[in-house]
């Protein structure tokens, strides 16, 4: 059911009664218990109220709230873009701060050194361009030459403007492809010539997807799957009079892929898809029918099942991490997964399988705990109305999604949102589900050790400290922007960034990785330094939560430490920056010797005066080359 109408119904009575600054935070729960995102109408509606609210008093009363700047340009009537994007953000827990370009100024606005579009304080700039953006240059009557020429014109310009923003360290550029519409297409009147139109066309939007990989910081949505879910690109009548080429409901689309691109370069992506079993992931209910009756084939029903299995399974051989959650007998759910000739999916291709009959809430939060994540890293899929409103309540942080008794909509439903989004996928992901079957026989063996140091030592850790490969460059940028709960100073780093940081004369940026007895766990850690004199200035490290309490962190900084007291450094310092999920490590600091020298509104500032190095732990063969140099195994 659709309770937009609802969401916004209650948005308003908080702004009529002058509540809705203060009560902004509770906007993302507001919006999860409806469907708005499925109503473009309704999606603009709701991001019109929100935009209407006192940005500043937002920030004033939730200095927690993360703000994000988006600086939106384009050919054309682009603003309609706003509305819903402050939808989509509100729902993720973030607050839109817009800077709205003057219509058809994308090249000064994205070119120009002095424009307001290369102030520091945008974390993001959007560039919607539609047809006349290549049309406007070529001559009244053209001919297909004249596309070609201009459609390579505007190529041009686009990747001279990335290089430039690249250089100047602006944050990411997001274009979109560009539809073709009927209008121009059929002003030929031959199908050769239309044919010839379209092949150009289609040259010049792989030419700009192409960007996205030579261009540093530039992502590129491609906007042929949402014209082709959505409908028109736009309204001839509102085109001619308005100048708007890009139909409103378009934009809303576009707003929602941005808002996915966004929420992935905050660190917001989640890692596990948690699953119920009947009417979900096969069609009938085990405890009635028996594990030989529930399908996911035969008939037009029971093929959507499987069909959304596939989907799964497509998820997973991308890093996606599978899991069970059902109210049923588990011999009867281990019975199907592994015997019944309808299942693509299989019990070997999920890390946990939870089947018993208790409340479903306390089963997440022991799926995260066992996996070591947090619930904000779980999206759970059910098609339970009350199972659905249950977790929502206890568990506001986990992503729903709620199936209905339509069996061919799941696809849609379960990618709907993007909730496992990422700017790239690295070779760490793809073996992140062997690494987690890894990590159980791991626990088997600490719950047999006699101590923790018996288990770390019977672990047989190797790590290996030093300068990234080009090639992990992606998942340096990847696990910065992931981790949350050891990402000391709450920053994260595009591929761009992780790359000029490298190339860097005066910062240094190295990298751990590690594998013990029961694998290889590929990079797990990262470190970003900038040398100031005879002063090391330790701007932040990154630790994935898979291998924390091992000792990697500190052999990591305790190497570091040592090399800059062997170069004759005369300190080291360091900033913890509390964020939402890093509070278990203000303490790492401190612990390694590194005394408080100040705090402000950013964050605390730490001294290690490197007289008294901490020693590395004894546990773990670490070959090190924290300068750069050949390494040295210690």
């Amino acid at each position: 059911m659709n309770d937009s109408g609802g969401a916004l119904e209650g948005l308003r009575r908080l702004r009529a009664h002058g509540r809705l600054e203060a009560a902004y935070d509770t906007v993302p729960a507001l919006l999860a218990r409806c469907e708005a995102a499925e109503d473009p109408v309704e999606l603009r509606r709701i991001g019109r109220l929100l935009a209407t609210a006192d940005r500043a008093r937002i920030r004033e009363l939730h200095p927690e709230l993360p703000v994000v700047t988006v600086a939106v340009t384009g050919q054309s009537t682009v603003a309609p873009v706003i509305d819903p994007l402050f939808a989509e953000l509100a729902r993720h827990g973030l607050l839109l701060e817009p800077r709205l370009g003057d219509q058809g100024a994308w090249v000064h606005d994205l070119a120009d050194p002095a424009g307001a579009f290369h102030a520091p304080d945008h974390d993001l700039a959007l560039c919607l361009l539609d047809a006349e953006a290549v049309f406007s240059r070529v001559p009244p009557v053209w001919h297909l030459a004249d596309v070609r020429r201009a459609a390579d014109e505007v190529l041009g310009l686009l990747a001279a403007v990335a290089a430039g923003r690249a250089e100047r360290g602006h944050g990411p550029l997001v274009l979109t492809t560009v539809p073709l519409p009927r209008s121009y297409a059929h002003r030929l009147l031959d199908h050769r010539s239309r044919a010839g139109l379209g092949v150009a066309w289609r040259e010049f939007n792989c030419g700009l997807l192409r960007l996205a990989e030579s261009c540093p910081g530039v992502t590129v949505l491609d906007l042929e799957p949402l014209v082709a879910d959505g409908g028109p690109v736009r309204d001839a009548r509102l085109a001619h009079y308005a100048g708007a080429r890009l139909g409103a409901a378009l934009l809303a689309a576009c707003a929602r892929e941005t808002g996915h691109l966004i929420r992935s370069l905050r660190g917001m992506t989640r890692k596990c898809l948690v699953l119920d079993l009947d009417h979900t992931l096969w069609d009938g209910v085990l405890a009635e029918d028996g594990p030989a009756e529930v399908g996911a084939a035969g008939t037009d029903r029971g093929r959507a099942f499987g069909d959304l299995q596939r989907t799964v399974a497509q998820l997973a051989s991308q890093g996606v991490l599978l899991a069970v959650c059902s109210k049923n007998d588990r011999t009867d759910v281990m019975a199907a997964l592994s015997g019944h000739p309808d299942m693509v999916l299989r019990a070997e291709d999920f890390v946990l399988i939870s089947a018993d009959w208790s409340p479903k809430d306390g089963r997440l939060r022991a799926i995260a705990g066992e996996l070591g994540i947090a619930p904000e890293a779980l999206v759970f899929v059910d098609d339970s109305p009350a199972e659905c409103g249950l977790i929502r309540q206890e568990l506001p942080g986990v992503a729903v999604v709620r199936f209905d008794d339509e069996p061919a909509l799941h696809v849609e439903r379960l990618l709907r949102d993007g909730w496992f989004d990422c700017p790239s996928v690295t070779g760490d992901d793809r073996s992140r589900s062997r690494r987690y079957q890894a990590e159980y026989r791991r626990r088997e063996t600490r719950e047999r050790s006699a101590t923790a140091q018996d288990y770390l030592r019977d672990l047989d850790i190797r790590l290996e400290f030093g300068p990234p490969r080009g090639r992990e460059l992606a998942r340096v940028s990847q696990l910065t922007q992931r981790t949350n709960r050891f990402n000391l100073a709450g920053t994260r780093l595009t591929e761009a960034e992780a790359a000029a940081s490298a190339a860097d004369p005066g910062r240094l940026l190295l990298v751990a990785r590690s594998a013990d007895r029961f694998g290889d766990n590929g990079l797990v850690g990262a470190v970003l330094a900038r040398r100031t004199g005879d002063l090391l200035d330790l701007e932040n490290i990154w630790m994935s939560c898979r291998v924390l309490a091992r000792g990697i962190e500190q052999a990591c900084l305790a190497a570091l430490l040592a090399d800059a007291a062997q170069r004759g450094c005369a300190a080291v310092t360091a900033r913890y920056r509390p964020i939402r999920a890093n509070a278990p490590a203000a303490g790492f600091y401190p612990a390694a010797g590194f005394t408080e020298v100040s705090r402000n509104g950013d964050g605390i500032i730490l001294r290690h005066d490197l007289s008294d190095l901490p020693a590395l732990p004894e546990h773990i063969r670490m070959t090190s080359d924290a300068a750069g140099n050949d390494a040295e195994e210690s």
